[in-house]
């Protein structure tokens, strides 16, 4: 099976140190590697067989991981994803030295939604195991609600004891 691959990290091309050094022990870069590695990609649905024929596709492992680092970045677009690729070291450690174009990472987030959103869960189930999230139910029943903090809609204990108080009242 060819998958296109990466330059080593620990190689001087550019910079005065490697691209390792420049990229600090507890960076989330680094935390994302280590948990894309573990996933058996496979099992969570992800295509990893490809045909030899033609150019070698990128493996769906590097792929995933620039897609986590989008969205912990708050980065959507894949025009930009692409463009980070080749600006930010972070993504250059992550990815090897890979560019992967627009339309690659877009077929891949549009090609494996069902395997995506259960990595995801996957990392919801890793923070609870980790007790980095608390668990607490917040959750809303496709009622639309509206952001008001005006006084006439704003209730504090006090407030609420004196509407029920005049409620009783009226009745």
């Amino acid at each position: 099976m060819k998958f296109i691959t990466g330059t080593n990290r620990n190689q001087l091309p550019l910079f005065a140190l490697s691209i390792d050094e420049a990229i600090e022990q507890d960076n989330q870069i680094r935390f994302i590697d280590l948990f894309v590695d573990s996933l058996s990609l496979a099992e969570f649905g992800f295509k990893v067989d490809f045909i030899e024929n033609g150019r070698p596709a990128y493996h769906p492992s590097d792929l995933l991981k620039l897609f986590i680092y989008g969205y912990l970045n708050r980065i959507r677009s894949s025009r930009t994803l692409e463009k980070e690729c080749t600006r930010n070291i972070e993504l250059m450690w992550l990815l090897k030295r890979l560019v992967p174009d627009h339309n690659t990472i877009a077929n891949f987030r549009k090609n494996n939604p069902k395997a995506i959103a259960r990595v995801f869960r996957a990392t919801v189930k890793m923070a609870a195991h980790f007790e980095l999230i608390g668990g607490s139910l917040v959750a809303g029943d496709s009622t639309k609600l509206r952001a008001q903090n005006s006084k006439k809609n704003n209730f504090n204990p006090a407030k609420i004891e004196r509407h029920i108080a005049y409620i009783d009242a009226r009745l």
